[in-house]
């Protein structure tokens, strides 16, 4: 079924997401209408009652995707998938508990093209016309006053010291320091609270996750991975700095980070990390850096993006691209291997769906992920809410200046929530 944008009432897309929210499976892609390299999302929204047979793995991952006849799948990969790539734990605390892998193939799925909007699946105009019919809630301030720091304040700092002498000794390069900070016994509407995050943090690569009892609400603006055949695409972020409060005071701050050594060199390490991962499944002399030290900004910050392409080797599939690029090099460090295990000894929270990956595999073998960050993980059932933020650790870094970079990248989550960091 195809209508005309022209013919869809204004709030037609919070109408479509408070009714795809009540799916047990649900996922939806939001690139609120922002230019980006290479292009944002698409925007997609997808539900499931049921995922039968739907794979929680990276081996069953490949064939699940060619079982059946091309259709759109979505879903999500967490970090702890580095367990099946490498020989590696995840031991931490977590509140969370999101399975390591899960896709679905939806049973409805809504999606929009430049002057229409296609609903596939079954009884399509009735899906429609529920969505129309849908009420929505008056929205109501999430009741949160404070976040609690699973890592105090002095313990981050004394974190950054030892990672600092890590890279003295050679242990890593580069090292991606996360922390967590979460609240017990949270009441409060996801759909609601994901509609103040994306107004408040427009990102292209946003998106809201229902999986039973948990939620993953997504501000992200880094792009993990595309693929359009034969070309493949992934545009790390490393380089975060705040906006100006007047158009002089923003080009300055522009230019701050331009010129920032330790900040292109964050970059240029995790650049040319995936140059190498990607390497492992291209076409030999086909990985290029068409853009490297890009700025661009966003509603809280600027940031430094660069992009790697390259063109697959035939026959392979998204299963073979996540065993040779996964995690994602701007949240491990390099070498990663080594920065993986450096990363389980300092945090204090397993990571789960955080620094992990979300997205959808289009009918045509297309696909886009993200990397989620700048994201809120809520747990219905046990109230559990929680986001983590981090920044990548050099020999140069000042623990006081990366905390700081840490409270910037929590500012438009903190806003939302209306809490502070207790």
């Amino acid at each position: 079924m195809r209508v005309p944008l022209t013919d869809l009432p204004a709030d037609f897309r919070a109408r479509a997401l408070r009714w795809a929210a009540g799916f047990p499976h649900c996922a939806y892609f939001e690139p609120n209408d922002l230019t980006y390299p290479c292009g944002p999302f698409r925007r997609l929204l997808a539900v499931a009652p049921e995922a039968t047979g739907a794979p929680g793995s990276l081996a069953a991952l490949q064939p699940w995707l060619q079982s059946a006849a091309p259709a759109a799948r979505c879903g999500f990969v967490t970090y702890d998938v580095k367990n099946d790539i490498e020989a590696l734990q995840s031991n931490n605390f977590t509140g969370l508990n999101w399975p390591a892998l899960h896709f679905f193939t939806p049973q409805h799925w809504l999606y929009w093209q430049a002057a229409h909007l296609e609903i596939h699946g079954p009884s399509s105009e009735a899906v429609f016309q529920e969505i129309l019919q849908t009420q929505l809630l008056a929205p109501a301030a999430p009741a949160v006053s404070t976040m609690q720091a699973r890592m105090p304040r002095a313990d981050y700092l004394a974190a950054v010291a030892a990672v600092r002498e890590d890279i003295l000794n050679g242990e890593v390069y580069e090292l991606n320091l996360c922390q967590e900070f979460y609240a017990e016994r949270v009441s409060l509407d996801p759909v609601d609270v994901f509609h103040r995050l994306n107004a408040a943090s427009p990102t292209p690569f946003a998106g809201f996750c229902r999986w039973h009892d948990h939620y993953l609400l997504c501000a992200s603006p880094e792009r993990f991975l595309a693929y359009q055949e034969p070309v493949i695409i992934s545009q790390p972020i490393k380089g975060t700095i705040r906006r100006g409060h007047t158009p002089e005071a923003d080009e300055q701050q522009r230019q701050t980070l331009l010129n920032d050594e330790k900040e292109r060199a964050e970059n240029l390490m995790i650049v040319d990390l995936v140059r190498n991962d990607l390497a492992r499944i291209a076409e030999t002399g086909s990985v290029k850096v068409p853009e490297l030290f890009g700025l661009y900004p966003f509603r809280h910050v600027w940031q430094m993006i660069s992009t790697v392409k390259a063109e697959l080797q035939p026959g392979v599939g998204l299963a073979d691209v996540l065993r040779a690029t996964f995690p994602m090099g701007s949240m491990t460090g390099a070498p990663k291997i080594r920065a993986m295990q450096l990363i389980e000894q300092y945090e204090r929270t397993r990571r789960g769906l955080y620094s992990g990956s979300f997205g959808y595999v289009l009918p045509d073998g297309s696909f886009d992920f993200n990397v989620v960050i700048r994201s809120l993980q809520y747990r219905h059932d046990t109230g559990y809410l929680s986001f983590q933020v981090g920044s990548a650790i050099t020999y140069d870094s000042d623990p006081e200046r990366e905390y700081d970079e840490c409270l910037l990248k929590a500012q438009a989550m903190l806003e939302v929530l209306g809490a502070t960091v207790a």
